[in-house]
């Protein structure tokens, strides 16, 4: 009954002979006899103790352990000899036990045969007296034994009997009855206490042989349901155990179950068995269960309700070990990291993601086990971009699980890099959230690792990238400027970089330095030097960009310098900042007023510093004192009865609002200051005397005014009293005259009279920014009067240009490099020098370039069709006799303010004229009229497309061009687009007024013209400006509502008051509709005065993306949006003019139109097949220029855009069939098989459509999306035919017969394109020939698979021409 280690031994007692089976083990020389001395210690004699001492074993009295003199083998040897050769055996046996009885009554004695026996020499090694050598009867005697001691605990001596005795029945060889063993252990489980079940449990592998095993398994999965306290020993346990893959599976079902219920500190063993356990075959199924009930937010407030004392340790230390468990499992099995991705990326609700997939993204990324890392990037792309995982859930998991996330710092930082850098802007904002977290989140080594990060993307380049890195370190700055003051020193180092930054970033940059150099807490006052240098040595630079970037930092250091310290004891800037603030300030003065340029640049910086900084009001009156008579000095001069001087032109006060101060009043000198600057310009010989005296530049002269508007708003709370004579002031122009006969003027006349037309307008656009928030009628009056001198001056400028080619304005915005802005004007000008060359192949190529019909061209771009060249003809010379457009120009005008809109809100303005006896002489009136309401129109959605769209023209391209997009919203920038969007929001009554304007003027003049567009005494020019005015409204509100910002959260609010907005304007009360449905209703009321398919277009898309809010009934918005679309297909569009709506522009339109139609379509095979089997076969029949008569918008000229639409919808919709299943009903075949037959059907026809429309365009697109069809038809339709072939054969027979023809004639059309040798169209074959064949092999696996083969004929397919009627021989003939 002794044993060294884990050797082993065996017991079979049945009554009869005992037959012990004894391992080899080394014999040793021993001659087992108890020495003299220790006899005294010796137990009684008895039949028990005489067998072990004759056997080799000492059994002694008190704490003494008892000793073994032989080897264990030696001993089991020995003890079984003497039990055979006593004289009563096989009685003996019985006597043995009934002396172990008795012996182990007294607790020492059982301890002591517990215990490992004392080896009696130094070979013996680690013997002790092995109770399971015995045979049954010791092991019942020693579960009768056990629950004496099961509640009595871990004794003085430190032992604990129960468990012991448990690990005495481990390794046993051979078990007489194993079951009659399990049952007892599972007896003792039911009554033993907790400790004792979990010894228990834990040793049964150990003790159990293999057989017993699945029994054991499932009597263990019961007592799991009933009992979660025992969840860990179970689960190691069943972990041990050898069971089936079917009991495997329902185990684990069990355990899933109680995943929501566990434990806290048992949640990671649960994962580990689950995960641990799972096959190939159900890895997919079982972790996309697991990660639906595995919710650690729960895990933690139970943590929380336990003990909320420990509940952040228990927090951190489950979620680290579930992460643990789960990095284990992914890094060792492929299965469960791909069953990991698939999970997550088939969650396609917000609310459905958890912290879990944030953490298992960072798991699969870290590890990069089996390829995963580049699938956890994409799916983290793909979720983000959806709008899927959102920053709220980052948020959490940082907050939550801090101590994990650090863990798996590397793969945050290279996730952030990753989807900064990407050009996709709708993942870049979500990478910075990475970083700012990270930052917050983590320890310094992080902190400074981040900071390094982001100072790597400023200095990339990349203008997107710099952008929002520099907006990340500006964010950090204000909300941690204690901790990123201590890594100034990193961000100093992007000084070197400057060169390829834009003036919009330097800006964001100094001011970034100056925050970190001048804050409040002087942390990092350490890098004050080296900016002061910096600058000092731009400044000093007589290369424009780098004194430019001086100027912009010194204004920028200035605002943190003399910014107002609400905190600072004496209320008020240090005498030395002050010294330092306006020293700093003469300097850049001083530096500046050698150039124009670089003085306006100063005049705009300084003034967007007092509109968007506090700065100390000592500062303040620093900058203001001079301002005001410095302005009066340079740019104002007292009107007298005569203009003297020389001047190009005649000078003429002009735009005169003060009528009754015509004498005595001022005027804005301009003309005499342009005729001034043209004498100092370098290219004059002037002597050196004339120049002399100080230069004012009519350069300046925006740029100052602006800086005085915002000096006197600083100094006196918003009120321009001081200044408001400049508001109705004339100005010494010339008389406008001129313009009529600009064309005989020279080309410098020209050129000084087009920037005499710039400055002026400039004038009057920042005078409008100025006075655009003044509440007095009178001011307001005069404000829009301007808008209409502006709207004037601007149609006489389109003229002047159009006689001035290769003129350059001067610049209206200093904070970009001139040649950002020249680049789209050279481009202009050599457009405009094509049209006016002779007519000739040169001319003929470019116009078959630039009249597309349809975007195809992009892959062709070598011909058109003549009817459309004849057209674009037609528009370019009557664009050339028009004019020029201003859109081009734009970045030349002075930037409105966004506060200019509220000019929207102005309604009729009227005022009384006195006489001079103060009686009333008469009442003038001023509102906005279409001119002024357009022009506004245009620049508000200019503002919002850069502010609110998403758009990847904001991200650098990958060959960089040299305009900057950015030029001309330097004051929206400082802005927002949550601002910008809430500003909009607020004018929205004011644009819905205008809109309910637009429909009313269209609905009375249909009313008055009885629906005819074009009838005689029509307001062309109005007509114009009012369907201008009516798209532009819809495009504002469009961009408005398409603002992703909506989708997050904590923007509902704002989007709901939008919505209140829209839904109030209808005058239904008491109706049970939502918001957005009444939002709906109310711009689908304005369906029927839509005066253009463009402003049509618009109307639908508003529409579609009010849908796109709606939560409920998405069928009400799906039909309603499909009928409203096909409402304009099948109306007649025809210009205020009589002509037909035609040109690209249309063409485009048409095609977006279409899309949306058929996207929103119930059933889209059903919708192109009446197009197709209707509206064209009515336009074949129709005459040359006619069109469809129940699709008037189609006609020959946009036929191509009908047919690639509609070739593109079939393809994208047979690509979304299920693909036919064995398992598949009858009913569900058939239903597939009609589907089928209808999607072949329309192909069939549109393939057909090409014998008579074969003009290479359409060839190309029939080309193209027929491949794509018939791969869709080999993946998807094929097996449905595999599986359907015996149901349902005449079915199947037709369904290819007619998709036979099909092929064929796309056989036809291969031939064809290789015989013309076009390589638009050659490109396209060699997949689609491939593809033809793999569907010949695959109709003949099918009728093999069905035994079928026999029908099967194959034949050479003789080459024919595209308007072959039929063909005798074919691919497959008589098939079946």
């Amino acid at each position: 009954m002794m044993r060294k280690k884990k050797r082993s031994s065996s017991v079979s007692v049945d009554g009869g002979p005992a037959s012990l089976d004894v391992p080899k083990s080394k014999k040793r020389k021993s001659t087992g006899m108890p020495s003299k001395a220790a006899v005294s210690d010796q137990v009684p004699d008895s039949v028990f103790v005489h067998m072990l001492q004759e056997s080799g074993v000492i059994l002694r009295l008190g704490n003494m352990s008892n000793e073994i003199a032989v080897d264990q083998v030696v001993f089991q040897k020995r003890l079984q000899q003497h039990l055979r050769k006593d004289s009563r055996y096989p009685s003996i046996i019985q006597e043995f036990i009934s002396g172990f009885e008795t012996h182990i009554e007294d607790p020492e004695k059982l301890r002591n045969c517990l215990l490992p026996c004392v080896p009696r020499s130094a070979g013996d090694g680690d013997a002790r007296y092995c109770l399971k050598a015995m045979w049954t009867m010791v092991i019942n005697t020693l579960f009768e034994k056990l629950p004496e001691f099961m509640f009595e605990g871990v004794g003085e001596d430190g032992l604990n009997i129960p468990r012991v005795i448990i690990n005495q029945l481990k390794w046993l060889d051979r078990v007489v009855d194993f079951k009659d063993l399990a049952n007892k252990l599972m007896q003792l489980v039911s009554v033993a206490p907790i400790e004792i079940q979990r010894d228990i449990i834990t040793s049964l592998p150990e003790i159990l042989e293999d057989s017993q095993h699945g029994d054991m398994a499932r009597e263990l999965n019961a007592l799991l349901q009933e009992n979660t306290q025992l969840t860990v020993p179970i689960l190691d346990a069943l972990s041990s155990l050898n069971i089936s893959t079917a009991l495997l599976a329902e185990v684990r079902g069990a355990v899933m179950s109680t995943v929501s219920a566990v434990q806290l500190e048992d949640l990671p063993i649960v994962v580990k068995f689950i995960l641990h356990s799972i096959s190939a075959s159900d890895a997919n199924e079982v972790v996309s269960d697991l990660r639906k009930k595995l919710e650690l937010e729960q895990c933690v407030v139970f943590s929380m309700l336990q003990a909320s004392q420990s509940s952040g340790k228990n927090k951190k230390s489950t979620a680290m070990s579930v992460s643990l468990v789960i990095k284990s499992a992914v890094r060792f099995q492929k299965t469960i990291s791909e069953a990991w991705l698939k999970a997550i990326e088939n969650v396609t609700e917000l609310e459905d993601h958890k912290v879990v997939d944030v953490l298992v993204l960072l798991i699969l990324h870290s590890t990069n086990a089996n390829q995963s890392r580049r699938g956890a990037e994409r799916v983290l792309r793909a979720k983000v971009r959806a709008g899927l995982i959102q920053e709220s859930l980052l948020n959490k998991t940082f907050k939550g699980y801090a101590q994990v996330m650090r863990g798996y710092f590397p793969s945050i930082l290279a996730l952030a890099q990753g989807l900064l850098r990407s050009p996709d802007c709708c993942v870049v904002p979500f990478g910075g959230h990475m970083y700012k977290q990270a930052f917050t989140a983590f320890d310094s080594y992080c902190q400074q690792e981040v900071v390094g990060s982001l100072v790597t993307h400023v200095c990339s380049g990349v203008s997107g990238e710099v952008d929002v890195a520099l907006e990340l370190l500006c964010e950090l700055v204000s909300q941690k400027p204690t901790e990123m003051s201590q890594y100034a020193v990193f961000v100093k180092g992007i000084l070197d970089y400057m060169e390829n930054l834009n003036p919009q970033q330097i800006r964001r940059l100094f001011h970034l330095l100056s925050s970190l150099a001048f804050g409040h807490d002087k942390h990092g006052s350490h890098i004050q030097d080296d900016m002061h240098i910096v600058i000092r040595k731009q400044l000093s630079s007589a290369v424009p960009k780098y004194k430019r970037i001086g100027i912009i930092g010194a204004v920028m250091m200035v605002g943190s310098m003399g910014a107002r310290r609400c905190d600072s004891q004496e209320g008020g800037l240090p005498k030395e900042t002050h010294r330092q603030v306006t020293t700093l300030l003469e300097l850049v003065r001083s530096c500046s007023e050698g150039s124009a340029e670089a003085a306006a640049l100063y005049y705009d910086e300084l003034a967007n510093l007092l509109q968007t900084c506090k700065l100390d009001p000592l500062v303040q009156v620093w900058i203001g004192k001079s301002v005001l008579e410095d302005f009066q000095e340079d740019f104002v001069v007292d009107l007298g009865p005569e203009i003297a001087g020389l001047f190009p032109f005649p000078a003429s006060v002009m735009y005169n609002l003060d009528e009754d101060e015509s004498q005595g009043g001022i005027a804005v000198n301009l003309l005499p200051l342009m005729s001034q600057d043209v004498l100092h310009r370098p290219d004059n010989r002037i002597s050196a005397s004339q120049r002399n005296g100080r230069h004012v530049s009519p350069l300046c002269l925006s740029s100052f005014f602006r800086l005085l508007r915002l000096c006197e708003e600083e100094q006196h709370h918003g009120d321009l009293e001081e200044i408001d004579a400049l508001l109705g002031c004339p100005l010494i122009l010339t008389d406008m005259e001129v313009v009529e006969r600009v064309e005989s003027l020279s080309k410098a006349e020209r050129e000084f009279f087009c920037s005499l037309l710039f400055y002026t307008i400039n004038w009057f656009r920042e005078v409008v920014n100025a006075f655009c928030k003044q509440t007095d009628p009178e001011m307001k009056m005069k404000v829009v009067t301007r808008l209409q001198n502006i709207t004037y001056l601007q149609t006489l400028l389109e003229t002047c240009l159009a006689a001035s080619p290769g003129y350059t304005p001067p610049l209206a915005n200093f904070d970009c490099e001139s040649a950002e802005v020249l680049f789209p004007i050279s481009s202009t000008a050599s457009a405009k020098k094509a049209k006016k060359e002779p007519t000739g192949k040169k001319r003929k190529a470019s116009a078959s370039k630039n009249s597309s019909a349809d975007s195809t061209q992009l892959e062709e771009a070598t011909e058109v069709d003549e009817s459309l060249q004849d057209h674009s003809e037609k528009e370019k010379e009557k664009e050339v006799k028009v004019g020029v457009s201003l859109s081009l120009y734009w970045p030349f005008f002075r930037e409105l303010d966004v506060e200019v809109m509220n000019v929207l809100q102005c309604g009729l303005l009227s005022r009384s004229i006195l006489d001079t006896e103060l009686h009333s002489k008469v009442r003038e009136e001023v509102q906005l009229g279409p001119s002024e309401l357009v022009f506004l129109l245009e620049d508000m959605c200019r503002k919002l497309d850069f502010s609110l769209t998403a758009a990847p023209a904001k991200k650098a391209p990958f060959l960089k061009v040299k305009a900057d997009k950015t030029v001309g919203f330097s004051h929206l920038r400082q802005k927002s687009s949550k601002d910008v969007a809430a500003y909009c929001i607020q004018l929205l009554p004011t644009l819905c007024t205008h809109l309910e304007n637009c429909h009313n003027h269209f609905q009375t003049f249909l009313t008055e013209k009885q629906g005819v567009v074009d009838a005689l005494g029509v307001d062309v020019k109005e007509q114009q400006l009012m369907s201008s005015a009516y798209q532009l409204l819809l495009q504002v509100l469009h961009t408005t509502f398409s603002w992703s910002g909506f989708s997050q959260p904590e923007q509902r609010v704002l989007l709901k008051s939008a919505l209140k907005v829209l839904a109030s304007r209808l005058k239904e009360e008491g109706t049970d509709q939502t918001l957005e449905q009444q939002s709906f209703e109310y711009l689908l009321n304005f369906r029927s005065t839509v005066p253009s398919l463009n402003t049509a277009l618009c109307l639908t898309r508003l529409l579609t993306v009010l849908s796109h809010y709606g939560t409920s009934n998405h069928s009400f918005y799906r039909e309603h949006t499909a009928s409203l679309a096909r409402h304009f297909l099948c109306q007649e569009w025809v210009t205020v003019g009589g002509a037909k709506e035609r040109g690209n522009k249309h063409n485009d339109a048409l095609h977006n139109l279409l899309s949306i139609y058929l996207d929103h379509a119930d059933d889209v095979l059903k919708a192109v097949e009446e197009i197709a089997g209707e509206g064209i076969p009515e336009l074949m029949n129709a005459a040359k220029d006619a069109s469809s008569r129940s699709w008037p918008t189609l006609s020959r000229q946009t036929f191509l855009v009908y047919y690639k639409v509609m070739m593109t919808k079939l393809e994208k919709s047979v690509r979304k069939l299920p693909p036919g299943k064995q398992t598949d009903s009858r009913e569900v075949q058939s239903e597939k098989l009609l589907t089928w037959s209808l999607a072949v059907r329309d192909f069939h026809i549109l393939i057909n459509l090409v014998k008579v429309f074969d003009s290479r365009l359409v060839l190309n697109v029939c080309l193209k999306y027929g491949r794509l069809f018939l791969e869709s038809f080999l993946k998807l339709g094929m097996p449905l035919l595999d599986y359907s072939f015996k149901k349902h054969k005449e079915d199947v027979q037709s369904l290819l017969k007619t998709f036979q023809l099909s092929t064929r004639q796309l056989h036809h059309m291969c031939g064809h394109s290789k015989i013309q040798q076009d390589t638009a169209l050659t490109n396209h074959v060699p997949a689609l020939k491939k593809s033809l064949e793999q569907f010949v092999y695959r109709v003949k696996a099918m009728l093999t698979l069905n035994q079928c083969q026999e029908a099967f004929w194959l034949g050479n397919l003789k080459n024919r021409d595209l308007k072959v009627s039929n063909g005798t021989n074919s691919a497959f003939h008589n098939v079946f």
